[in-house]
């Protein structure tokens, strides 16, 4: 992964997003209910607070529970809710621990194509369809992981030139873009919610 990532917007952050696959995806899960900055900062701030420079899927898979809720509950907390989010990126670790041997970069390495992979990342646990295909986006738009066929199965999420989720966001100027493309997806749904019960 040579490319450098912008999605944490803190160069140490986006460092470790940029050359660890299992941070890429810790990001990602964490990325519900917050600041697309603020969760994918997560993943550096655990390691940091592990006293590592990477995030080790075996590690966490057997870290104690309650200490591990502990670490992302510390002030300034990792997500909104620390407690929950402690629990599925263990839960993501473990599962990557028991089909991939711990290896993130085993999940998209040697797919046949787009819709397999978009399975396999289904497969992850906290990866509904949306997650895994914004996720397939990324990898494919910023991180050279193209099997045949894989803008198709990220849906409208691969369309090129699009500011629709963080696969499309390299710095300050798409992140504006993206905040406007969703803020436009909520008032138009606001507007057909309120349409409906009238």
């Amino acid at each position: 992964m040579a490319t450098t990532l912008h999605l944490a917007q803190q160069p140490e952050a986006d460092a470790l997003l940029s050359r660890s696959p299992l941070a890429a995806l810790v990001g990602m899960l964490l990325d519900q209910q917050i600041p697309m900055e603020w969760a994918f900062s997560g993943p550096w701030t655990i390691a940091q607070r592990m006293g590592r420079d990477d995030l080790d899927a075996g590690e966490i898979a057997a870290f104690d529970p309650e200490a591990f809720s502990e670490l992302l509950s510390q002030k300034p907390a990792v997500h909104r809710y620390p407690g929950s989010m402690a629990k599925r990126v263990q839960q993501l670790c473990q599962y990557l621990v028991e089909h991939y041997d711990g290896d993130a970069g085993a999940v998209w390495r040697d797919v046949s194509d787009g819709r397999e992979l978009l399975a396999r990342l289904n497969e992850l646990p906290g990866f509904g369809k949306q997650k895994a295909q914004i996720f397939l986006a990324l990898l494919g738009k910023q991180l050279g992981v193209t099997p045949e066929g894989w803008r198709e199965a990220a849906g409208a999420y691969g369309e090129r030139d699009s500011h629709r989720s963080v696969a499309d966001i390299t710095g300050p100027e798409s992140l504006d873009k993206v905040r406007a493309f969703k803020q436009e997806q909520k008032r138009a749904a606001k507007e057909a919610k309120a349409a409906k019960g009238s």
